[in-house]
């Protein structure tokens, strides 16, 4: 789209300089074609993938092709991970999912000290209401996208009470840069729990 496209890129510049871990999700994983493109070339980068059902085989496969290291997080008993024998792919199998705990295991079992999350609404807001994210590193993009149904970088269950305000992290902005083409990139350090809300 004219007006947002010619600052795409930088987008994708700053997203090279993440960390070495990277956390996603299956079911972006396959929104991006793991599941049906060819083998790519590896990047220097482990990923965490949280997925039940949306990995076939071949995604898995694209994975393990992909990146350095690959763990499956997933509660799934018949993960489609389980029939691959890459030698860079872990299944870690959580009977109910717990993300605190897959974190501690990400550090402990795999040398993962920090990561990057690149995913959607739904597990970035599950992450922040537990207390697990640090830091948000928000790159806007010059266009108002609206609607009731629109992904936003927070979604998940809506709070339904003023005793889940405890949920809510509040921010301390680290930087505001504007780059080109009108995007403006925002650095903040998330609170952690440490008050009653209620």
């Amino acid at each position: 789209m004219p007006g947002v496209a010619e600052g795409l890129r930088q987008y994708y510049e700053l997203e090279q300089e993440t960390d070495l871990w990277s956390l996603n999700t299956g079911k972006v994983m396959a929104k991006v074609g793991a599941n049906e493109l060819p083998l790519p070339e590896r990047l220097p980068v482990s990923f965490a993938i949280l997925d039940n059902a949306h990995l076939t085989e071949a995604g898995v496969r694209w994975l393990c092709a992909r990146c350095r290291q690959l763990v499956v997080i997933t509660s799934n008993a018949s993960h489609p991970a389980l029939a691959v024998g890459e030698g860079n792919l872990s299944v870690m199998y959580q009977e109910r999912q717990d993300l605190s705990e897959a974190l501690c295991r990400l550090k402990v079992e795999h040398g993962c000290d920090r990561l990057t999350i690149q995913s959607g609404g739904t597990l970035n807001a599950a992450l922040v209401r537990e207390g697990l994210v640090d830091f948000v590193d928000v790159v806007v993009a010059p266009l108002l996208v609206g609607g009731r149904d629109t992904p936003t970088l927070v979604d998940g269950p809506s709070l339904a009470s003023v005793g889940e305000l405890s949920k809510l992290r509040p921010l301390e902005l680290l930087g505001c840069e504007a780059l080109r083409d009108s995007y403006v990139r925002l650095r903040y350090r998330v609170a952690q729990p440490s008050q009653d809300y209620a």
